[in-house]
């Protein structure tokens, strides 16, 4: 054979292809990982996007009870949500799926979602220091998402009004 020919021989290229074939498995396993768990996130978000806005919802409202104001003698449910006009009327709030504030029928593709929320006023210990404790209250809201994806955001409310 002359020094002028050249190439690969068998076992070169049957190696070759071993060493391909491998690597290519490896990476189809990454993107196999990769697109199952890429829901994950999406899971996540939209719990904390429910959280914020639960969160909000509430912090937005009169620290106590107006005068003349709803009171839900007990637990309060969605049935009576948008009735509510003070931050402690949302104590002890949960549902099974997510609704907007003056419906009856879930949001869709949040069905699977479930939501909590405790609100606990004079906090103790007090997390402001120089604010009295009976003008703070802690919100926390618990939302539940498939895959027991749990997330909760607590705020701190005071007492604006005199």
């Amino acid at each position: 054979m002359s020094t002028s020919e050249r190439g690969f021989s068998l076992v070169e290229v049957i190696i070759f292809i071993v060493i391909v074939g491998i690597a290519i498995a490896g990476v189809l396993g990454v993107m196999n990982i990769t697109t199952a768990h890429s829901a994950d996130p999406l899971i996540r978000k939209q719990a904390v996007a429910v959280a914020e806005s639960m969160l909000e919802e509430i912090s937005l409202l009169p620290f106590s009870n107006p005068a003349g104001g709803y009171t839900c003698g007990g637990v309060c449910t969605q049935a009576n949500r948008a009735q509510l006009d003070d931050i402690m009327d949302y104590n002890g709030f949960a549902t099974t799926g997510i609704y907007p504030v003056d419906s009856a029928v879930v949001i869709p593709g949040l069905d699977s979602y479930n939501l909590a929320v405790a609100v606990t006023a004079n906090p103790s210990p007090n997390p402001l220091s120089g604010v009295p404790g009976a003008d703070v209250a802690r919100i926390a809201v618990t939302v539940t998402g498939s895959d027991a994806v749990s997330v909760t955001l607590v705020a701190y409310r005071t007492r604006l009004e005199p």
